[in-house]
């Protein structure tokens, strides 16, 4: 009488792996693509609510703008505890880091990808735009 054991050979288990290994090579970068898309679109709808809130501002107070300074988060009325028109100061995923919320006062947007400041502001025309986002509010590829 034989006594017969199942299992899986070393080669079957091999080329399991490997074909794992091939998945994952496949799929991985799929999901780092759409990590950047999900920064770049909630970074633009960030912006979007900035402007509105620049443009309310400037009707509500005799079409002047509001006084923003360079600095991390630096939105001077526009930000407050009421949240009249922000309730915090935005945040820039698609830069990221520690200067997704620092403001940058320059009359132009970005033409390459930066990590330096998350937003620029255009004090003569009110202006905003997201850093790291071309004239077009496209993302700059990274």
């Amino acid at each position: 009488m034989r006594c017969t054991r199942r299992g899986f050979t070393l080669v079957e288990i091999l080329i399991v792996v490997v074909i794992l290994g091939i998945l994952a090579a496949v799929v991985v970068p799929r999901f780092a693509s759409a990590r950047d898309e999900a920064a770049a679109g909630t970074t633009y709808s960030e912006l979007q609510k900035l402007r509105r809130a620049v443009e309310v501002y400037q009707v509500r107070n005799n079409n002047e703008f509001p006084v923003i300074t360079a600095g991390n988060g630096t939105w001077g009325a526009l930000v407050g505890t009421t949240g009249e028109y922000l309730k915090a100061s935005p945040f820039n995923p698609y830069v990221g880091g520690a200067n997704a919320r620092t403001i940058l006062i320059r009359a132009t947007p970005d033409v390459a990808y930066q990590t330096d400041y998350a937003w620029v502001f255009d004090s003569a025309t009110g202006t905003i735009w997201a850093g790291g986002f071309d004239l077009n509010d496209e993302p700059i590829p990274q």
